[in-house]
């Protein structure tokens, strides 16, 4: 079905009045100081999505105004998840591709009579500036003659000034009920090298400079952006009717993606990362898409999530629970299955034939031979998670207990006799027989077993570690303004497990992701000198459980 929203309603109404020549030019405008979040991802499928649909071209710009948070690697980053997610820009370009423009339309516009060179400190401007309900003050040089402020402009691009001396501020009105008009500043002194342009600028325009009279000199045609920037349209729009620009673009808002449990600023995320809570752009905790790639997100399952989310006019916040929903979807049809045991303890059988080995063909996707299998042994010796043994197990445990008998996946039925512990009391063996005529988990004489238990053969096991991620923040809607972040973490976000698996998941590549029997789907890190397997997500459902109580509730 074709998807409908308000953005793609406009976009239609455009292209059917023939409005620009019926073009659709979107971009994504990144700016360079991190790495990209599930946020992101929403607006590069919504912009890239568009150009697609419409038969039209997206540009990829770097909004790299602000050198001192800015860096290489960001571009190289934001460019490789960009081709990760399936997409491809149509032109690549910066916003420092256009700095002598800018800087001339700045000129431009002191030559008009619509900006001025402002020499209040920050503090003051912002006494100046009034409140929502009061209106602001002009600066005591907001007449500053036009020559004046030439002049100073110029000494200020040569590096004349110390940072924060002067700003070039639009002359626009100090009494506007949208503070984002009470003359804003177009240029800051900033005296930091850049990484594209050196040091041949002393002075860099803001975003709300930069932004609109980009997108005119590329030719967009609708410049999608979240709502925190619906304030700042009318500033856009008053910027491209006051300058000689080559083109007239529109600005059209959508709410942001918010999800439970996360944070999206990346203010924040750089303090997780500077103050140590997390290891870098790339951990798996947090929402950044290199940290959920890591983790074993698709970029399927992330597509298919943006999609069910959808696009509106209205913030909310989204259950992660989704996001979970949308992964296992996924990795489900894709996922190869193996066994792996996460908390190991030793399952030795008493009856097995000394030195047999039995071998048995397990399918990668159960019932699926086409896509593959492999040999699993078994020699009379196996691990087994320690939580599937219980000395006292109630009437309805279907796993190991004295006595009770269950089915080892593959293999055979076997029985508990004995338990053999430590000094301490600690569960160190468990010996059971087994029946020889059940090969395959199959019983001769038709006797159910209801449960059945993974294992890993214990002369083939290869030790691994399982990194079992959970939420970084504790509470659903964590508020960072407000308190330290150590206070609002997670203990539990990182979990460590050291186990085993069986031969054959050794073999899979870094980032690929594989279901662990009973336990969930993991994707294997790139740890280059040890076997990692990180969790991406538990078998259980949480959407399916949140949609019922919605339900029920209705």
């Amino acid at each position: 079905m074709e998807p409908r929203d308000f953005i793609r309603d406009r976009i239609r109404r455009d292209v059917e009045s023939g409005r620009n020549d019926r073009r659709v030019h979107t971009r994504f405008p990144p700016e360079p100081n991190g790495h990209l979040h599930i946020g992101h991802a929403q607006a590069i499928g919504l912009n890239f999505g568009l150009a697609r649909e419409f038969g039209g071209t997206v540009n990829l710009r770097f909004d790299d105004t602000n050198p001192e948070a800015e860096d290489v690697a960001y571009v190289d980053s934001i460019q490789e998840t960009i081709r990760w997610l399936g997409f491809a820009w149509d032109g690549l370009a910066y916003a420092s591709d256009y700095f002598a423009q800018l800087y001339a339309w700045a000129e431009y516009l002191i030559g008009a009579g619509l900006a001025y060179v402002d020499q209040l400190t920050p503090e003051q401007m912002r006494e100046y500036r009034g409140t929502p309900t009061e209106p602001g003050r002009n600066s005591p040089w907001r007449d500053r003659p036009t020559a004046e402020s030439l002049d100073l402009l110029q000494r200020m691009r040569d590096g004349e000034f110390p940072n924060g001396a002067y700003v070039l501020r639009a002359k626009i009105d100090m009494a506007h009920p949208n503070l984002n008009l009470r003359d804003p500043a177009l240029y800051r002194i900033r005296r930091v090298a850049h990484q594209r342009t050196g040091d041949r600028w002393n002075i860099y325009p803001t975003y709300d400079f930069a932004h609109g009279q980009s997108d005119a000199i590329e030719g967009i045609t609708h410049s999608i952006c979240t709502l925190e920037f619906e304030n700042h349209r009318p500033l856009y729009d008053w910027l491209i009717e006051h300058l000689p620009v080559p083109h007239r673009p529109q600005q059209i808002e959508f709410a942001r993606l918010n999800l439970t449990h996360t944070v999206m600023s990346k203010r924040v995320l750089r303090r997780l990362i500077e103050e140590r809570h997390v290891d870098g752009w790339d951990d798996p905790r947090l929402p950044t898409l290199s940290g959920l790639r890591r983790r074993g997100y698709t970029p399927e399952a992330i597509r298919e999530f943006c999609a069910r989310v959808g696009v509106s006019k209205t913030n909310a916040t989204t259950e992660l629970a989704l996001l979970e929903f949308s992964l296992r979807e996924d990795l489900n049809a894709r996922a190869p299955r193996f066994m792996a045991v996460l908390d190991p303890v030793l399952v030795r059988v008493a009856n097995w034939p000394d030195g047999a080995v039995d071998s048995f063909e397990a399918e990668y996707h159960p019932g699926d031979r086409s896509r593959g299998s492999r040999q699993v042994a078994f020699s009379g010796s196996f691990y087994v998670e320690r939580e599937d043994y219980l000395d006292d197990a109630p009437r309805k445990w279907f796993r190991l207990a004295p006595g009770r008998e269950v089915r080892l996946k593959y293999a055979y039925y076997v029985t508990v006799v004995e338990t053999l512990r430590d000094q301490a009391g600690a569960l160190r063996e468990i010996v059971v027989e087994y029946d020889p005529d059940s090969r395959g988990g199959e019983s001769p004489d038709g006797r159910k077993v209801k449960g059945t238990l993974h294992w890993v053969d214990a002369s083939r096991a290869r030790p691994a570690e399982f990194r079992l991620y959970d939420t970084l923040f504790r509470d659903r809607s964590p508020d960072t303004a407000n308190a330290e972040l150590s206070e609002l973490l997670n203990p539990d976000s990182l979990v460590i497990k050291h186990g085993v698996v069986e031969p054959a998941a050794t073999t899979i590549e870094a980032g690929t992701s594989v279901q662990f029997l009973r336990s969930g789907y993991y994707c294997r890190d790139t740890d280059p000198e040890r076997l990692v397997f990180n969790r991406a997500v538990t078998l259980k459902d949480n959407w399916q459980r949140i949609v019922r109580n919605q339900r029920q509730n209705e």
